[in-house]
């Protein structure tokens, strides 16, 4: 017994470290792709930006400016002392100011001793040693909470919380540091939302959850969703005769190549697809497990029963995944809607607002792909659970090998 489940730890590892690396590779090998045209952070500013600690404020003052002949307005300059904690310059106490513009309706607090800080100057276009406050370091508290967040994820899952750590980190990566460029290479967007979305369904089911017959009844019902998002997007895309102006921010990506202008269209629906795949990929999931858990207590169980035991799960799940993409959403934007409302009386021009819509359109394809992922997964898993062969879960999943 100890050599039959030794064996098959052994090819549990190899698959899995083959996944893994199939993994990494897709990674670094899209990057490089995707940085054929595009060098991503460099900038045209030679600007340097430094971490400080306040030390002192030693002086402020006002200064009035002419904003029209009728209209002046104010800005106050705080002068302060701090010692740097990074770069060539760490351990020196420099000199830095912080200018608060009264003409505009909010301003960052009057810095204080003891504030962490980021500093900023511009060599050719400043004074010798001039800096600036740049914002206030926020970075250190997102990575305490990060790192709590990764403390429990690993003591309540154990050995699948770390499967969980890589399939997250792996996903980001793919992400931030294959699409993204790709994106702003001018690369097909389409084609790169696309590939992700399929990359990170196999990526995180496979490394989640072993490769299995339920991992694979999973990726298939979520590419299933996935598929039905994508094409509802460009249906109602081309029927709303969209533009992808939601926003200053959709100005300013559609000037950045004005050569090769981003397809802002292209952007509504990767972001569309993308969203929603987490969540499509929850449910699926969460029904392939499910029925998985069912054929094991009850190996002879047909494909009608299967079937059917999946769509009565589908039901208690649906309304609340539902919930949690649209409110998701609605959270997200909830700035925008407030201030959309405060400035429309009319609803029906509200409700025809391109951002507005798209937030809409969002929330309902992404609604919409869940929902048909419930009974493409409970068909697919019925279709493969069915009969009285091995166990679904008869996987190449990594588990710790247990003594006998």
């Amino acid at each position: 017994m100890k050599q039959a489940v030794k064996k098959i730890s052994k090819k549990s590892i190899l698959v899995y470290l083959a996944v893994v690396m199939i993994s990494v590779v897709y990674i670094l090998v899209g990057h490089e792709i995707a940085m054929t045209n595009y060098q991503s952070f460099s900038g045209d500013d030679n600007s340097i930006v430094i971490k400080a600690t306040v030390q002192e404020v030693t002086d402020r003052y006002m200064e009035m400016y002419e904003i029209s002949e009728t209209e002046f307005a104010q800005n106050e300059t705080i002068l302060f002392t701090a010692e740097v904690r990074s770069g060539d310059l760490k351990g020196e106490v420099v000199e830095a100011a912080q200018t608060l513009d009264y003409f505009t309706a909010l301003n960052p607090r009057v810095v204080e001793p003891g504030d962490k800080v980021l500093l900023y100057t511009i060599p050719d276009g400043m004074a010798e040693n001039q800096w600036l406050l740049s914002d206030y370091q926020r970075s250190d508290q997102i990575l305490m909470l990060l790192a709590v967040f990764l403390v429990l994820v690993l003591a309540f899952g154990r050995w699948q919380g770390f499967n969980t750590i890589v399939s997250l980190s792996l996903t980001c990566l793919a992400v931030f540091y294959v699409f993204v460029p790709a994106v702003l290479a001018g690369e097909n967007i389409y084609t790169w939302a696309i590939v992700t979305c399929v990359y990170m369904t196999f990526m995180t089911l496979f490394i989640v959850n072993g490769v299995n017959r339920k991992s694979i009844a999973a990726v298939l019902g979520c590419l299933a969703g996935v598929a039905l998002a994508g094409i509802l997007t460009v249906i109602m895309d081309q029927s709303m005769m969209l533009t992808g102006v939601l926003d200053e921010n959709s100005v300013i990506l559609h000037g950045l190549k004005p050569e090769n202008p981003l397809d802002l269209r292209a952007i509504i629906f990767a972001s569309i697809i993308i969203g929603a795949v987490g969540a499509i990929m929850d449910v699926s999931i969460s029904i392939a497990a499910a029925l998985a858990e069912l054929k094991e207590k009850v190996p002879n169980i047909g494909f009608k029963e299967l079937f059917q035991s999946g769509m009565t799960i589908s039901r208690d799940i649906m309304g609340t995944m539902a919930n949690t993409l649209i409110l998701a959403y609605i959270g997200g934007f909830m700035s925008g809607v407030l201030l959309m409302v405060a400035y429309n009386s009319s609803m029906l021009d509200l409700f025809n607002r391109e951002m507005i819509v798209v937030e809409c359109l969002q929330s309902l394809v992404g609604s919409l792909g869940i929902l048909m992922t419930l009974p493409f997964t409970s068909l697919i898993c019925a279709l493969l659970f069915r009969g009285s062969g091995s166990s679904v879960n008869n996987q190449q999943k990594i588990m710790p090998a247990e003594e006998h």
